[in-house]
Order: C-alpha cells, then structure tokens, then sequence
C-alpha cells in the first residue's frame, strides 16, 4: 500500500506504515459534552471516519478509540445554569452526539472512554511526572514543568521563549504558583459545588490535557499509529499531551498526527465561543439529508478550509442527487436486467461484493485516496459511474436494453457502491421506500394496480383483441409506467 499522510509533526507526507504489520491504532480527541455538536464537528468526525473507512478497505484492522471529555469547566458551568447534576448533562449530550454522527453515517468507535471513568489512572500517571521531575504540587494543584522538556512546542513549531513573552503580563492566583508562564495543569483543587475526587494533593479533578494522555494508553499503549483532531488541537492540547506522554512514557505518543481544517462562516472559523455555529441536528431537521452534509465535507480536502454556504450545500445537494440515483441503480432496475439476486437481504451491501481493483475508476479512487485522503479527487471518477447508470436506466426505461451487456452494469453499480461506501456515502433502506412511494404517488397507479392491468393486457392479447392490449399499453404509458415484453408472454416494467 503505497497511502502517504501530512504528518503535522514532520510537517509533510510520509508514506503510512503502521507499527504492528495489518493492525492500526487510531485515537480521535471527542467531544467536550456540554451541547450539541455543530456543523464544525461533522467535518472533524466525517473526516476521520473515511480514513478509518479506507485504511480497513485496503485491508487494515482499526482499533479506532474516541474520547468523550465528560469534566470540564464548561460541563461545569452549564451544570449550574440548568440547576442539573453535571453528569446528567453530559449524559444528555453524549446520547445526542451518538445520534448525530448515526444519521451522518459514521462508524461507532470501538470504544469511547470517558475521563471520568479513569480518574485513579490518571493520578497515578501524574504521580509518574512528578517523580521524574516533570511535574509540581502548588497549593492542591499539580503542574507540568515545560522546562523540563526539551522538544517542547515540536508539534506547533512554537518556541518557549517566545510563548512566555507572550504569557508574560498575566498576573493571577494561578500564575502566581506557577514556575513558568506556560505550566499547564494537570490537577485542579476542587472549589466549593464542583465535583471532586480525592489525590494525594488534595480533592479535585484533572486537568484537560492529561485526560488524553491516559486514555490514549489505557485503551491503546504507549505509542499508536495516528492520533487525530481539529487543526485547534494542536496547541495547546496535542502539544501538552506528546510532553506528558514521552515525559513519562519516554516514547513517542503516535507515530502520525492528522489535523483537519476549519468550517469557516463569512471568512471566521465555526464555534461556538464565536456564536456563529449551526448544530448537526438543526441542519438535518431543516430537510436536508445527512448524505448532502456529508458529501459537503467530502468535497474539499481534510487539511483545507471549508466554507459553509448556502450554495455550496445546494451544490452538494445537486451532487448527492446524481450519486444517489447511481446507488439505487441495482434497486429500481435490477429484476429488468435479470439479477435474480434483488430479494437477498444482502443485496446492496458493499461487503458483499467483489470489484476490479484493475479498471480506470478504481484505480483513480485509490490514487486519490493514497495522496492524503484527497477526497475531492476521488469523487469524480464515482460521479462518471452515476452517469453511466443514469444513462443506462434511461435507455432500459424507453428502448427496453442497457447499451453495455448486463454484467458490465452490474460491475458498474458495484463498484459505485463499494467505493461510495468507503466514503460513507450510502442510500438507505428508508431512501429507497420513500424513492418507490414517491414514483408511485405522482404516477398515480400503485404496483398493484399496474399488475392488475398488465394482467388484464396479457389476457387480452391471449384473446387476439389487440386493440384493448395498445389501449392498455397507452393507459400505462401515460401514468409514465414502460413494459417490456419478452419471450414466452413474460411482460416486465418500470416506472419512467
């Protein structure tokens, strides 16, 4: 496999080679639950579910891990404003995001730490830095020493001592226990109505970043493969987690580390500190459909800039509108083409089906792919697959016959399948019944109906009054229903 990755830490791509021969670990920094997600997170998310996607199409097993920061000053607050226990809220929101990212698509992870759940970890890990000399008890909170570690800012490409000029006019209780400006915490004394736990410093909660740091080894060891997140994350919080990682671990924390880049509104990132964020489920209950959101992301490379505009989702909209037909191919004409296959539950399914990893179109995908996840690249050649089908699906409705022989389609919508699969982009069982009940509303007949005067064609032609079977014909053909008539009085038919 010849994929290569923009590895922010070496700051170009680098051919992708794993430490364990067929097996990646993957950690993806989550959610802080303390709302709904928005627009910005269905990028992070999206992004990071097709490279786990591609890595296990090309054969790969994905460990892939994603936290839920369920402590955290803003749980904290939110807590007090809606007069709730802070773990109801985060209860809340956890159940809300797993639905969002369900309806964008995205595979569940194979697991979902929360830092409350190893606080006794994560103290023992601070008591690691603090005896290695990395990390100091002030007054019932713990902070880390950047001093003590050398290759500080390596992954930002910031300088120590031009951060602490920076930092150098804050004047506070917190700066006042520190040794330097950009000591970070690792615990914090708990204050009154706060929730805590008891360390060897005193009650409190841990601090943001060594949350990571220990949920990356618990669930996955000392080093991993990639390690993900927000181009946001990369300071201070990747940052801080490599020093408290190598610091104790004296190895590297992952081995590759993908950033993706910002949804941008009127030129400034999507957040919600800047009130400029529209949530997942408020864009999708708006009659969007989640596949136009997710092929929106699709359409600009991960690294790059984004921007949320109504044209660019009705330019997604048109798109997912020719992809989708492509996908429902095999459903709406697959018994006219003779795949005696339609009525198997695992019909459809990308699994189960074998494509030509040789012809043009895959091999456009996967070099698009293998350069960095570039998907805009790997659209088209799935888009001139659409096309065909959507031609073939016109010549079976008005000449009866596809232009390409019968296997060729079927490789042609299988492989549209397979690869828009890898992708996430997907019709579903519902997308289908709502595709044939609508047909069938604006024709005006219900299958039923059209058999029943098929049925009664086929009767009258057997009786050699052929003027009632073109009537019947004509009738059906101005609700838009085709019939094609084969050999042995067998009459098949579509809806135009």
């Amino acid at each position: 496999m010849s994929l290569r990755l923009y590895n922010t830490l070496t700051r170009r791509k680098e051919l992708f080679e794993p430490l364990d021969p067929g097996n990646v670990k993957m950690y993806c920094c989550g959610v802080t639950v303390y709302d709904y997600s928005h627009v910005g997170h269905a990028r992070n998310y999206i992004a990071w579910d097709v490279v786990r996607r591609y890595l296990q199409w090309r054969g790969y097993h994905v460990t892939y891990v994603q936290n839920f920061t369920d402590i955290d000053d803003k749980i904290i607050k939110r807590s007090h404003e809606a007069n709730l226990p802070w773990n109801a809220i985060t209860e809340k929101f956890i159940a809300a995001y797993l639905e969002d990212m369900e309806r964008l698509n995205i595979l569940r992870a194979d697991q979902y730490p929360k830092a409350t759940e190893v606080v006794p970890q994560i103290v023992a890990f601070i008591q690691e830095l603090i005896d290695q000399g990395y990390a100091y008890p002030a007054e019932g909170d713990v902070y880390y020493a950047v001093e003590r570690f050398p290759s500080y800012g390596k992954l930002s490409g910031r300088k120590l001592d031009q951060m602490e000029a920076g930092a150098s006019g804050r004047v506070d209780d917190e700066a006042a226990k520190k040794r330097h400006p950009m000591d970070f915490a690792l615990w914090k004394a708990a204050k009154p109505g706060e929730p805590e736990w008891d360390s060897p410093w005193g009650k409190g909660r841990p601090g943001w970043h060594i949350e990571c740091s220990v949920m990356v080894r618990e669930a996955l060891g000392t080093t991993i493969d990639i390690h993900t997140g927000g181009q946001d994350l990369i300071f201070p919080h990747h940052e801080n987690e490599i020093a408290q990682s190598e610091a104790a671990q004296h190895q590297p924390l992952a081995n590759y580390w993908l950033h993706n880049g910002f949804v941008n509104i009127d030129g400034e990132k999507m957040s919600k500190s800047l009130k400029n964020f529209t949530t997942i489920r408020t864009f999708l209950d708006s009659g969007i459909e989640p596949m136009v959101l997710r092929l929106f992301v699709l359409q600009a490379q991960y690294r790059k800039p984004i921007d949320f505009t109504d044209d660019a989702i009705a330019s997604a909209k048109s798109s997912w509108n020719t992809l989708r037909e492509g996908l429902a191919f095999g459903y709406k004409f697959g018994s006219s083409l003779g795949w005696g296959d339609g009525a198997d539950l695992a019909f459809g399914d990308p699994a189960n089906m074998r494509i030509d990893l040789e012809q043009e179109s895959v091999k456009q995908f996967i070099a698009a792919m293998d350069d960095d996840i570039n998907t805009p690249g790997a659209l088209p050649p799935l888009f001139e697959l659409a096309k065909e089908l959507q031609k073939e699906g016109n010549r079976l409705v008005h000449d009866g016959k596809t232009l390409a022989d019968v296997e060729t389609v079927r490789q042609q919508w299988q492989t549209l399948v397979v690869l828009s699969a890898v992708l996430g982009l997907q019709v579903s069982s519902a997308d289908l019944v709502e595709d044939a009940a609508s047909d069938g509303a604006a024709n005006g007949l219900s299958d039923a109906d059209v058999e029943a005067l098929i049925q009664q064609r086929i009767d009258a032609r057997k009786a050699k009054n052929w003027a009632e079977g073109d009537r019947i014909r004509d009738e059906l053909k101005s609700h838009g229903i085709v019939l094609i008539d084969k050999p042995g009085g067998v009459t098949e038919w579509h809806r135009g």
